[in-house]
């Protein structure tokens, strides 16, 4: 139940509501000055205040002011005699909640407080919804209810506060830099920069200089002295997005940085501290990386100091339409688009794709369909054909090669796809009839119906 601190200086008042609301079971203390019920708050807790508005020493409205410092959340109701009503409204455009002039009825002090505590629970479930929310969907932009992000978010809840290393493992497109982004807001240093760096970016021989930074003259086109990220980032978070593409020198180099959080610039001699947390992603299978020779181990164990793996968009089947409802609203609001929906057919479409690019192909798919939509509603034919199952943007067909496909297997496992779409679509256009069909695509019936055999074609 919610816990009232009355304040005024006559104790029979005092007496009177203490006892009018004990009664309805609300639990009370009572305080004789503004000065008493600055030191009550702290051990009290108090959801509302009735505050008199006239006190000795400090009157009702500092009070107020000082209470709400403290709490922001508070709810007060000034009581106040019929001269002093002035003071009253003013205290209610400095955050009160209302007013009772004396000498008050009973029943509307019960009814007052009553509105007050429904507030006060209000904000209270609303609060604890919100942090429900957070918890379940993601942080911020980070959206979820698959058990496997229930447990992503969990872990980056417990490393946010923390300064231990992080690596990020999952495929492109499913959030890395995202997450990263998102404990970095969490941590400490959240007032320091992030700053993200593509180690598949960086040419071999500049690893160093993006790294450690260069003083002016180290070599032909240092012109001018240049922090590294390390520095740049000191105080802050460092982002190592695809760390699995250093090479094993660039390695070496980072975990004597790492190890020691102290760099030296080239052609410096001076060594420079550095206060960097690093998160480090990577879309490659560190573990077999370092089995196979290709990644330091002991940089693998100084990046891995907490793992988290996000699972791919194919394996979250149930967090698809929440994603979908989360894009469209943030692209109305960002992009003040007039669609409001998606039809139940294009929705069907996105929840049978299988994303082999992930979050960021979503995305991609829902802006262009934003774009391209003519109604308030995506429609079918807002979706790319790729989603319809049909052949790629600009008519090539969108399919993954595998790294061994031989060219001549890829060249016919094309030229089958086309053929069988365009037989269909023919057969479809003639109403099935063989002979129009194949005379319209220059073949015999024969061969027309061998084609139909060999591509798996029914009528």
């Amino acid at each position: 139940m919610s816990r009232i601190l009355i304040v005024d200086d006559e104790p029979q008042i005092r007496r009177i509501m203490s006892v009018l609301l004990s009664e309805r079971g609300y639990k009370t203390a009572e305080a004789e000055s503004g000065e008493e019920a600055l030191s009550r708050q702290p051990g009290f807790h108090p959801d509302i205040v009735l505050l008199d508005v006239n006190l000795p020493g400090i009157d009702g409205i500092e009070t107020m002011k000082r209470l709400l410092d403290t709490d922001p959340r508070l709810i007060c109701i000034m009581i106040t005699a019929y001269g002093s009503i002035r003071s009253a409204v003013e205290s209610m455009r400095l955050g009160a909640f209302d007013y009772l002039s004396k000498p008050f009825d009973n029943d509307e002090l019960l009814l007052t407080v009553e509105r007050a505590w429904k507030m006060r629970r209000l904000d209270h479930e609303v609060n604890a919804l919100r942090g429900e929310l957070e918890a379940r969907y993601g942080f911020n932009e980070i959206v979820g209810i698959d058990s496997r992000m229930r447990e992503v978010f969990r872990v980056m809840d417990k490393v946010a506060g923390t300064n231990a290393s992080v690596l990020i493992s999952g495929e492109s497109g499913t959030g890395k830099e995202l997450i990263a982004r998102a404990i970095h807001r969490r941590s400490v240093r959240s007032g320091g920069p992030f700053i993200a760096v593509n180690c598949g970016a960086i040419p071999r021989d500049l690893v160093e200089a993006e790294f450690f930074g260069h003083e002016k003259g180290a070599f032909t086109d240092a012109r001018e002295s240049r922090p590294g990220k390390f520095e740049i980032a000191s105080g802050g978070t460092l982002f190592l997005d695809e760390i699995g593409e250093l090479a094993h020198d660039a390695q070496t180099k980072l975990l004597r940085a790492l190890q020691d959080m102290k760099i030296t610039r080239i052609g410096g001699e001076n060594p420079v501290t550095c206060d960097t947390r690093v998160i480090a992603a990577t879309n490659k299978n560190l573990d077999r990386e370092v089995r196979n020779g290709h990644f330091r181990e002991d940089l693998y164990w100084r990046v891995n100091v907490v793992h988290i793996t996000i699972p791919p968009l194919r394996e979250r089947g149930q967090d698809i339409p929440l994603l979908i409802d989360h894009m469209l609203d943030r692209f109305q609001r960002e992009m003040q688009s007039g669609v409001k929906s998606i039809s139940s057919g294009a929705r069907r479409l996105l929840l049978g794709y299988d994303w082999p690019g992930n979050v960021r192909e979503l995305e991609n798919t829902l802006y262009r369909a934003v774009i391209l939509c003519e109604g308030d509603s995506i429609t079918e034919r807002d979706m790319p054909p790729r989603i319809r199952g049909e052949s790629g943007e600009g008519g090539e067909e969108m399919y993954a090669l595998n790294d061994e496909i031989k060219l001549a297997d890829a060249v016919n496992e094309a030229v089958a796809r086309v053929e069988k779409r365009l037989i269909i679509s023919r057969l479809a256009q003639y109403s099935n009839n063989r002979t129009t069909t194949a005379d319209s695509l220059g073949i015999t019936r024969k061969t027309l119906f061998n084609k139909m055999r060999e591509l798996n074609i029914d009528e």
